[in-house]
């Protein structure tokens, strides 16, 4: 074994570690993005929703007039 193979082992090696670290780069973003678009849907729909109340909410009492009112 002389020097070159000792070199072209160790450039293998790298090429190897940069191939796994991509790859697992990839498969965390592709999460990430996953989990980004059920939040962002989990908001639209929360706001959909809490929108829709604030909208059709009616009071149950009528507006009580300040004491000591208008006069």
């Amino acid at each position: 074994m002389n020097v070159n193979d000792i070199v072209a082992e160790r450039i293998e090696a790298a090429r190897r570690r940069a191939a796994f670290n991509k790859r697992r780069r990839e498969e965390l973003a592709k999460a990430r993005r996953a989990g980004l678009v059920q939040r962002h849907a989990n908001k639209l729909r929360n706001l959909n929703r809490t929108t829709t109340r604030t909208q059709n909410a009616c009071p149950d009492e009528p507006a009580q007039q300040p004491e000591g009112g208008a006069q």
